[in-house]
């Protein structure tokens, strides 16, 4: 820094390469992805895919080497924060990323599509996540947020020459620039009033003033729509089916378990730093749209024949199941404590069971070419081992021991019994009601594919590709083992804690 600089009182930042070194080793992985791209030919091409998954598991390998270390860091005033919360994210995110770049493989490249193109966009909305996972600041949350949505616009109308992709792109983006020019105005009225974009800073000046300045309450809210539109909660959600539907089908699962865990992570963030101390403001807000998204996405579903908008709809409804903790905090410090726990849970075991469901709905319409539920009919007759492993999954996600969503499920309850309310046990009481609506048409699918003929009475064997059979394994292994032993993700959950928010419940 120069002496002129040094006079005018700037501070030279401190860069800590160990903290940003899940985003150095993807940025660089993405630069090689571009420049090697330019070098494939049609028989190579194939090697972006190979690029991309090595990255992701290289960019991972500094997310083990930070939480061996233990330390909290800090960098830019506090904007970007690697602590357990930051890491366990992280590894949600290249993990995850890393199962979907196995569903892609044989895939993405059918016709004349550029695999090298698909995988860069993948990956950058990738580092947008991940950095997602360390913003503790308004500005830093935004850039993440774009960084995140607009190759995910891309992605959705990926396949260019079909006209329900082209839908689903321009649907997509239509209403998620909408929705950032929303959480955008939200943002700047927080700003205005408090004069600091950190969210710890934030924090610190709104939770003692419960009832001053409206326009914050507004912002506030605007805030909040704006990332609810993200994690499709109703009424934002009129997206998701359209998108998840047109969209090829690694995408759609990119999109209903990672850019819904992105947009899960700021919320935590915003809600537990920035906002703790206006649960009056965001409290009702989250009870109602847990409410109607768990309701009007189970609903919705029964009536799917589909199955990809079947699993749109639920991934809708599991929103809401994820946001039932987030309305019933208050400022219990038990209640706060085990609902981040519990979203964080439930987010871990989600990840492994949609990603899981997804793999096996690519896999079968190898042979199909449909998705109607109808084309599932006899597949336990010639492919019983797909059809096992699709009814590990469904019956998962409705929440059936011993699979590992019955773990996710039982932490939501335990945060509403910490809360205690009355409003509490009502919202209880409506999500267990949703989660026996859910069985019905989990089971349908279950029971299309144990008890109805075959169609056309073909009976030809499933091919199902190397990368393929290793995502299933990977996702039913996890479902399964998380079902067992459930306290591997608890204690990530439990980790998974701020120390704004530990410091926060200190004072309660």
């Amino acid at each position: 820094m120069g002496p002129v600089a040094a006079a005018l009182g700037f501070v030279e930042p401190v860069l800590d390469f160990h903290a940003l070194a899940p985003e150095l080793v993807l940025a660089g992985v993405l630069v090689v992805l571009l420049v090697a791209d330019l070098f494939f030919d049609e028989r190579t091409r194939w090697a972006s895919s190979t690029i991309a998954g090595t990255g992701l598991l290289l960019a991972a390998l500094p997310v083990l080497t930070l939480a061996v270390a233990g330390d909290e860091r800090a960098m830019f005033g506090g904007a970007f924060v690697v602590d357990d919360f930051a890491l366990v994210l992280k590894g949600l995110f290249l993990l995850g990323g890393y199962v979907v770049v196995l569903l892609s493989v044989n895939y993405v490249g059918e016709g004349d599509y550029y695999e090298g193109e698909y995988y860069f966009m993948l990956l950058s909305a990738l580092l947008g996540m991940i950095l997602m996972a360390s913003a503790r600041d308004l500005i830093t949350i935004f850039v993440a947020l774009e960084l995140l949505s607009l190759p995910a616009y891309l992605l959705a109308g990926w396949r260019k020459r079909d006209p329900k992709s082209n839908e689903a792109a321009v649907k997509y983006f239509l209403l998620g620039v909408f929705a950032a020019a929303v959480m955008l105005y939200g943002m700047s009225l927080v700003f205005g009033f408090t004069g600091t974009t950190v969210l710890a800073d934030i924090g610190a000046l709104l939770g003692g003033s419960p009832t001053a300045a409206p326009a914050v309450t507004f912002g506030i809210v605007l805030v909040l729509i704006g990332f609810a539109f993200k994690i499709s909660a109703v009424p934002f959600h009129q997206w998701a089916p359209d998108t998840y539907e047109g969209a090829p089908t690694p995408v759609t699962a990119f999109l209903s378990v990672a850019s819904k865990a992105a947009g899960f992570a700021a919320i935590l963030q915003l809600v537990f730093v920035g906002f703790l101390g206006r649960e009056d403001v965001w409290g009702p807000f989250f009870w109602v749209l847990a409410a109607a998204t768990m309701t009007v996405g189970n609903l919705i579903a029964l009536r799917q024949t589909n199955i990809v908008r079947m699993l749109a709809y639920s991934s809708v409804a599991q929103g809401g199941f994820m946001l039932v903790p987030l309305g019933v905090v208050g400022l219990n410090p038990e209640a706060a404590g085990s609902a981040l726990s519990a979203v964080v849970t439930y987010l871990l075991i989600y990840a492994v069971m949609n990603l899981g469901a997804f793999a096996v709905v690519i896999t079968v319409a190898r042979k199909t070419r449909s998705g109607e539920i109808a084309s599932y009919g006899g597949l336990f007759e010639y492919a019983p081992g797909l059809a096992v492993v699709m009814t590990v999954f469904l019956f998962s996600l409705a929440g059936i021991p011993p699979l590992a969503g019955w773990f996710a499920k039982l932490v939501v309850f335990r945060a509403v019994l910490d809360a205690g309310t009355a409003w509490a046990i009502v919202l209880g009481v409506i999500t267990a009601v949703n989660a026996v609506i859910a069985l019905f048409y989990y089971a349908a699918v279950a029971r299309e594919m144990w008890m109805r003929p075959v169609p056309d009475d073909d009976r030809t064997p499933v091919s199902v590709p190397p990368s393929l059979g290793f995502a299933l394994v990977l996702t039913v292994a996890g479902t399964l083992v998380l079902g067992v032993f459930p306290q591997l993700v608890a204690r990530l959950g439990d980790l998974a804690r701020f120390e704004a928010l530990q410091a926060i419940l200190t004072r309660l």
